[in-house]
C-alpha cells in the first residue's frame, strides 16, 4: 500500500487516472473510500489524488498528535512526493480546512477549489447568527439517522446507508471538540480567498443537518470569484447521496476554469 512520509507522519494515499490533477480531501465521517463514487467518473480524464488525513483511515498521527493543524502541510508534502506542482482540490466538510489552508498558504498551486458542505471559513456576523441558532437547534431525526445523510436518503437507501456507516467506522474515534474552533475566534477567510483569485464552486444540500445551508449562501456572496450550487433533496454529504449530480457539476467547474497549463 501506498505511504508517503511527510510531515512526520506516514500519509495513506492513491492515485488514480492520468491528466491534470485533482485532490479530493474527505470529511470526518470518511476517509479515501468515501469518493469510491467520484473516482470512476473522474479518473477518465484526470489524475485523481485521494488520501487520509491523519488520524483518519489508514494514516496514523504523530505520538504528540498535531491533528487538524497540520492537514494543509500534509497534503503540500504529499503532492511534493508526488511531483504535482499544481492541482485543483475536491474539500469535504472537514476537508475544506486542506482545500482552503493549502490554497491560502501556497499561491499558484490551486487552480480550482471545491467546498462541500462547509463555507470554507468565509463568514460575516449573520453567518454567525444563523450558525449558532443552528446549533442550538435540536435536530427532529428518526430512529437510525445518520445525522451526514438526509432522512430521506437513509429510508430509501438501507444498503448505501449501511455503507457509509462501515467506510465512517473505520476510522479511529475522535475527541468531540477535534474540530473545534478556538474559544473567542472571530476571524473569516473571505478577503484572502477573493485575494488569492482561485475559482470556487460551493455545494451544498437543502436539508443539510449538520451546517446550516445559508451560511454556504452568505459564504459564495462574500467571495466575487465563487459560484454556489444548493442540491434539493440532499443532505450533507452530496457526493454520496447524489453523485452523478455532483459529479457533473464539478465536471463542469473545473473544464471551465482550468487554465491551459494545468498538468502534473
Amino acid at each position: 500500500m501506498p505511504f508517503a512520509g511527510v510531515n512526520g507522519t506516514e500519509i495513506y494515499y492513491e492515485v488514480h487516472g492520468s491528466g491534470p490533477a485533482v485532490a479530493f480531501a474527505h470529511g470526518s465521517g470518511g476517509n479515501h473510500l468515501s469518493w469510491w463514487q467520484q473516482l470512476p467518473f473522474f479518473s477518465k480524464q484526470y489524475t485523481c489524488i485521494v488520501f487520509d488525513h491523519r488520524s483518519f483511515g489508514l494514516t496514523a498521527d504523530e505520538v504528540e498528535p498535531k491533528g487538524r493543524s497540520a492537514f494543509a502541510d500534509d497534503l503540500k508534502g504529499l503532492l511534493d512526493h508526488l511531483g504535482v506542482e499544481r492541482t485543483a482540490v475536491v474539500a469535504h466538510s472537514m476537508g475544506a480546512r486542506t482545500g482552503v489552508g493549502f490554497t491560502l498558504r501556497n499561491p499558484g498551486r490551486v487552480w480550482g477549489l471545491v467546498l462541500s458542505g462547509s463555507n470554507g471559513g468565509a463568514v460575516n456576523e449573520e453567518s454567525r447568527r444563523v450558525r449558532d441558532e443552528h446549533q442550538g437547534r435540536e435536530p427532529d431525526l428518526p430512529p437510525g439517522a445518520i445525522r451526514a445523510l438526509s432522512p430521506g436518503f437513509v429510508a430509501s437507501n438501507p444498503e448505501m446507508s449501511f455503507l457509509y456507516r462501515g467506510i465512517m467506522r473505520l476510522n479511529p474515534k475522535h475527541e468531540p471538540d477535534f474540530l473545534a474552533v478556538p474559544p473567542g475566534y472571530r476571524g473569516s477567510t473571505h478577503e484572502r480567498l477573493t485575494d488569492s483569485g482561485v475559482p470556487i464552486l460551493y455545494i451544498v444540500g437543502e436539508e443539510d443537518a449538520l451546517i446550516a445551508p445559508r451560511t454556504v449562501e452568505i459564504a459564495a456572496s462574500l467571495v466575487p470569484q465563487s459560484r454556489l450550487v444548493t442540491v434539493p433533496e440532499a443532505g450533507h454529504s452530496v457526493y454520496y447521496e447524489k453523485p452523478d449530480l455532483f459529479n457533473n457539476h464539478v465536471q463542469q467547474f473545473l473544464m471551465e476554469v482550468m487554465p491551459p497549463t494545468a498538468e502534473m
